[in-house]
């Protein structure tokens, strides 16, 4: 899993950075390099971390 990926914890807002569209979500659980993400426009989504680096937004 990605180191940044690993910082991610429960309540955590981010987004997706090749969906744009999917809006912030606030993390789930982050289990396994397994993070489940509810977006704001398409709901829960479990992302593969060892293939997508979430970017943290601040500020929320």
């Amino acid at each position: 899993m990605n180191e940044l990926n690993a910082l991610l914890e429960p309540g955590m807002i981010v987004r997706h950075p090749e969906q744009p569209d999917w809006g912030t979500g606030q993390v789930q659980s982050n289990i396994g390099g397994k993070i489940t993400v509810n977006f704001q426009e398409v709901g829960k989504v479990v992302i593969d971390g060892a293939r997508v680096v979430l970017l943290i937004e601040f500020g929320h």
